[in-house]
């Protein structure tokens, strides 16, 4: 298992904040203490962060102890809970107040466009930053994530067009994700690289790091929970105060409370030169969440509703997840080859800054076409890159991965 040299004090610095920022909300979630916008958004949503982050570090000491497929499942889950606990919550509630379907789009669409405009590039740059190297090479097993991020891409072209989110999707979506773990499950196995305060509580003997694990994923998991209805509420209302429209507090907002201590973690890994692990993270991350998040949203509709329910989509929704599974298909293009260079990261970061400051109808539909005529021109345009996303749909990658590992 490698180890960074561990740094106490930094370590310990990040703990006490992380705690600090899940005490604050236990504490006023017990005490009721009355708040107005925009704390009431604010407080909650630092306890998530605080909580992602002790999260992140329960999720890397439990691969020390689990078992290699149910680690591998387990961990999926981990690494979007937080978006989970906010998405469902507006899936949950669409069912009685259908407005809140809004809200779960935005929020579904907002995580996974962030993930790649922002996090995929972030990493690179970093990457590049420590090492002025300007291209990551990724290893051939994560072609099982890009794999499973194009059939999901290409699947989720049809949401759109019948304007829908139903049990149907979420019957599809589970068993790509399942599949997804089964191969996942089957993959090489390496202990894992620890760094931050893990590297400290690694070194306790097993039983106390054992249960310094499941604290960690108690505290975190039961902070979440408590936070994330005010969270959601609290945007909502403060969207309302301050006159700024819900539908982009919720898309933007809520994603990077959840998904920062993902990207600060990710960026500390790049800028010690590990940035195919670091991107790789954030490549299954994005499967986790358009697959299992995306499908379990009707899902939990429907257990509310008490039958099976379809959750309609407006015209802004359909935009919307046109556009994300437009940026998704340009972004498996990019990597097929298992390479992520500078240019390539320039481009998705520019795309996605540019969407920020255009958000009219018609923008959303400029640019959802832009990223598949850029993805047309790519395949047209490198042969090598069409032949590379060929393979990665016939599986031609695998023996690509058995050839390099034996």
């Amino acid at each position: 298992m490698a180890r960074r040299k561990p740094s106490f004090i930094s370590d310990l610095c990040w703990v006490v904040v992380a705690f600090g920022l899940v005490g604050q909300w236990v504490v006023l979630h017990l005490t009721r203490a009355a708040l107005t916008p925009p704390w009431e958004a604010i407080c909650p949503g630092l306890g998530i962060f605080g909580a992602a982050f002790i999260l992140s570090w329960a999720a890397e000491l439990a691969q020390l102890d689990v078992p290699k497929a149910l680690a591998v499942a387990f961990l999926a889950l981990i690494a979007v809970l937080p978006e989970y606990a906010v998405d469902i919550y507006f899936a949950w509630n669409a069912a009685v107040k259908p407005e809140y379907t809004a809200f779960a789009a935005a929020n579904m669409t907002g995580s996974n466009r962030l993930l790649i405009g922002l996090g995929w590039p972030v990493v690179l740059l970093a990457f590049w930053w420590a090492t002025r190297r300007r291209e990551i090479r990724l290893d051939p097993t994560h072609g099982i994530e890009i794999t499973t991020l194009l059939v999901a891409t290409l699947y989720s072209f049809l949401i759109p067009l019948k304007r829908t989110l139903s049990l149907v999707d979420t019957v599809v979506l589970l068993l790509l994700f399942g599949y997804y773990m089964r191969l996942a499950s089957q993959a090489r196995h390496e202990e894992p690289e620890l760094g931050g305060p893990t590297v400290h509580i690694a070194m306790l003997p097993r039983a106390l790091r054992r249960l310094v694990t499941i604290s960690f994923f108690a505290i975190a998991g039961y902070t979440i929970f408590i936070a994330a209805e005010p969270f959601a509420e609290g945007l909502l209302r403060t969207g309302r105060h301050l006159g700024i429209e819900e539908f982009v507090l919720v898309q933007w907002l809520a994603p990077l409370a959840s998904e920062s201590p993902e990207f600060i973690i990710a960026v500390l890994f790049a800028l010690k030169g590990d940035a195919g692990a670091s991107l790789g993270t954030l490549i299954s991350s994005k499967v986790n969440q358009w697959t299992l998040l995306i499908g379990m949203l009707p899902l939990a509709y429907s257990v509310r509703l008490g039958h099976p329910g379809v959750m309609h989509l407006d015209i802004r929704q359909v935009e919307e997840i046109w556009l994300t599974a437009a940026q998704s298909f340009f972004a498996v293009a990019v990597l097929a080859n298992f390479s992520f260079s500078i240019s390539e990261a320039l481009w998705l970061l520019g795309l996605f800054a540019l969407q920020l400051i255009w958000t009219t109808t018609e923008v959303r539909i400029g640019f959802a076409i832009l990223y598949m005529v850029l993805t047309a021109l790519l395949l047209l345009a490198r042969p090598g890159r069409r032949q590379a996303t060929w393979d990665l749909l016939t599986g031609r990658w695998r023996r690509a991965s058995h050839a390099k590992h034996g």
